[in-house]
């Protein structure tokens, strides 16, 4: 035995020492961290030992200064690595039963291929995989009748972590394998230590079909630093000639898996597409009859009852086939329906699908649904996590369905399955990692939900596509603002409101078409609804010239088309942006902006010009003393080109924004309320129509007293609390707008009320002084 400095000494030098006075017997090393706890300095006390032990193994490798190095080998302590795979690689101990299941269907599929090579004609429903609790025991059992394994084969892949028998097999078999349609799920080893993620001991009973009389092996362990191996079954028998059965002990955290039905649930998550037949053991009650004591019937026959009786049985849970997997000529329309209700959990058919292969350097397989109603999880949270049910398989083996670089938010709506031969998954498949794999298979998916989408906006019947925008119109929008790549293409599938739509909405080719001579950009105003969006001031000379606007009821409509700005449209009259029938670019045109012009009119005559020159001379004074009484909530006031009913109009600057942006932001504003305040009035212009009686009453009063007066004051708050009320903005000083409407109506009335009782005191005296009653006509 080594004195006790020299055993410390070799512990935390990390490599195999020998010394002198330990009489050259190697030691037991562990791995430390340099630099971690005590190591540091007991490295100083090692030097003299290490420089021994490299002298004395005389290597050839020379180091700095002449030197010999040594090469070694890794160390691990089993025990440590093991907990670390256990409790480190997987983040969901339910996982145990994809990863055992797995391994079960590599086991078949194995033997299904050898009895084919051997001549044989083996099918998937000749083998089985039983997965069975039982809550007396603590034991959950998971068998199958695959290729089984040698004593051997026990050691090199139970024994060896992150050796992979199917790997292997895989490897050995070469190009033969996928020309045989051999589907091996297993990669990585270490899928079967994901047992001891619910259990603290393991046995592991197998029988090789690779020979005949092949003996039975029993391997146990407790997931520490040992297993044992043992030839015999334990008593139990298999059920088949060859194949393995495995028990975990379930440790107390894990107690609630001892439920058959539970065990049931996890395997349709996870294993309900693989292609042997997996059965659970399943307990229902069914009433049966049975003499009821000694009575008897009229014809002298027994009387019976019904009783309930339990009966358990296996069950078979994967009765689902991978309808991706067959070609889709050979799919029936009924089959794709049903496919989609059982893996959307619908009772509606889908309104679309899409089914396609995808080969070349990326292969997969997948099918894609576009529901009929918006998913429940959806309704709530546009973007709900919970909502996203596009399924990523790897060789029909769930994955997982909450990879948002795998189908983006827009997206979350649809419904499908992905299947992958090979994606770059890491060890414990939970997570898929970025690739260029992964951002190929992205595209091809965004690209197959476009054109479904696009074959429903081209059917005979445009309901279908009405009933599709009002549940998922928000989506396509939302597409718009996150996929750049797709934004026109998406643009072209939206609808909206118009001034020309009526009750309906209208595309934007549809807008495109009925465009006015000259016309080279799309009008749109903002609202809070159809209603408000139509009586907007800002589009009343537009309205009254013929030119259609579109309306924009919701703040993520006004995202969407601020980040698309321009798009290509095929021209249907002759304008500054092509001729017509020739691809030219639209801009998309706000109507309440400040910098918006409104299209030329070439019918506007001289006397127009004169008054429209006038007006701006004789309005001066108001303009400036409205811009002076506004000073701290708009910028400028002007005179309006787009007014003709309205006495004024809240037009924004190119940075201002819409008054549904506007209520967005005071209500997910983080600064104070003065700061916003202050950015809102440097965006605002009130424009003011100089025909209304209200700007020509102003004009009177500032014509008299170059100030004004309270009453003139007055008037000019009034113009731009009806600007902000008409524009759909929040009106802060209700108490003062009220107080200003009371008093120009009691000056209306008073006003109307003076005249009359002028004139009726005029009649009173006109009349003839009235003549006594006689009484004797009374």
């Amino acid at each position: 035995m080594a004195p006790p400095m020299a055993a410390f000494v070799g512990s935390l030098a990390g490599t195999p020492l020998r010394c002198a006075t330990a009489s050259r017997v190697p030691a037991t090393v562990v791995s430390r961290p340099q630099g971690a706890g005590v190591v540091a300095p007991a490295r100083r006390s090692a030097r003299p030992a290490f420089r021994m032990a490299a002298d004395d193994a005389g290597g050839d490798a020379g180091g700095a200064g002449g030197v010999p190095g040594e090469t070694y080998q890794f160390q691990a302590e089993v025990s440590r690595v093991m907990k670390l795979i256990i409790n480190s690689l997987y983040s969901n101990k339910e996982i145990f039963a994809r990863e055992l299941v797995s391994n079960a269907s590599d086991a078949c599929d194995k033997k299904r291929f050898l009895s084919l090579t051997d001549g044989g004609a083996a099918s998937e429903t000749d083998f089985f995989i039983r997965v069975k609790a039982d809550p007396d025991a603590k034991t959950i059992t998971i068998e199958d009748n695959g290729i089984g394994m040698t004593k051997q084969e026990l050691i090199a892949n139970l024994g060896s972590i992150a050796t992979s028998g199917t790997a292997k097999f895989a490897e050995a078999l070469g190009d033969t394998a996928k020309n045989d349609d051999v589907s091996l799920i297993g990669q990585f080893g270490v899928g079967f230590y994901a047992a001891f993620l619910v259990a603290d001991h393991v046995t592991v009973v197998s029988r090789s079909a690779t020979a005949p009389n092949a003996p039975t092996f029993t391997w146990t362990s407790d997931s520490e630093s040992s297993y044992t191996i043992t030839e015999g079954d334990g008593g139990v028998p298999l059920e088949g000639d060859s194949g393995t059965r495995i028990t975990l002990h379930v440790k107390s955290g894990s107690m609630e898996l001892l439920e058959n039905q539970r065990l049931g649930d996890l395997l349709k998550r996870y294993s309900e597409f693989i292609a042997f037949p997996i059965y659970t053991w399943e307990t229902s009650t069914e009433m049966v009859e049975e003499v009821d004591g000694d009575e008897k019937n009229e014809d002298g026959t027994p009387k019976m009852k019904k009783v309930p009786n339990t009966v358990s049985k296996w069950g078979q849970v994967n009765k689902l086939k991978p309808l991706w997997m067959r070609r889709p000529r050979e799919v029936e329309e009924e089959d794709y329906n049903e496919f989609y209700k059982t893996l959307a959990k619908d009772a509606l058919a889908p309104m679309a699908h899409s089914h396609f292969a995808v080969e070349g350097d990326v292969e997969f397989r997948a099918v894609l649904f576009t529901p009929s109603v918006l998913p429940y999880e959806l309704q709530q949270n546009m973007f709900d996590e919970a909502g996203r049910m596009v399924k990523l398989y790897v060789k029909r083996v769930f994955i997982s369905d909450k990879f948002e670089e795998f189908v983006p938010r827009w997206l979350c709506f649809v419904r499908g399955v992905v299947d992958s031969e090979d994606l770059p998954l890491n060890v414990s498949r939970e997570i898929l990692q970025q690739s260029r794999v992964l951002r190929i298979i992205s595209k091809r998916l965004i690209r197959k939900c476009v054109d479904m989408f696009t074959e429903i906006a081209g059917r005979e019947d445009k309901s279908d596509y009405t009933k599709f925008w009002s549940q998922f119109g928000r989506y396509i929008k939302a597409g718009i603002i996150d996929d750049s790549d797709y934004a026109e293409e998406l643009a072209g599938l939206t609808r909206w409101y118009s001034s020309a739509s009526g009750d309906d909405v209208t595309s934007l080719a549809e807008y495109v078409s009925r465009m006015k001579e000259g016309q080279s950009e799309i009008y749109y105003v903002t609202g809070a609804s159809k209603t408000a969006a139509a009586s907007a001031p800002a589009m009343e000379k537009l309205r009254s010239a013929g030119y259609e606007v579109l309306y924009l009821t919701e703040a993520i409509d006004e995202i969407a088309i601020q980040s698309l700005s321009t798009i290509k449209m095929k021209l249907a009259v002759d304008s500054d942006a092509g001729k017509a029938g020739e691809v030219g670019t639209l801009k998309l045109s706000d109507v309440s902006k400040e910098s918006f012009k409104m299209p030329a009119d070439d019918s506007k005559s001289e006397s127009d010009k004169a008054k429209e020159e006038s007006n701006a001379a004789e309005l001066t004074e108001v303009t400036t003393y409205i811009q002076t009484l506004l000073s701290k909530t708009v910028s400028k006031v002007t005179l309006s080109q787009r007014l003709t009913e309205s006495a004024s109009a809240i037009v924004q600057s190119d940075f201002g924004v819409s008054p549904t942006m506007e209520r967005y932001m005071r209500e997910n504003s983080a600064t104070g309320p003065s700061d916003l305040e202050q950015y809102l009035s440097t965006a605002r212009t009130l424009e003011i129509n100089p025909d209304h009686p209200i700007v020509q009453s102003i004009k009177a009063k500032l014509s008299v007293s170059k100030d004004g007066d309270d009453s003139t004051a007055q008037l000019g708050a009034l113009l731009y609390d009806l600007a902000l009320l008409t524009g759909g903005y929040t009106l802060a000083d209700t108490a003062g707008f009220a107080s200003r409407v009371s008093a120009l109506v009691s000056s209306a009335v008073s006003g109307s009320a003076a005249p009359a009782k002028a004139e009726a005191a005029a009649e009173s005296a006109a009349e003839p002084e009235s003549k006594a009653i006689d009484p004797e006509v009374v």
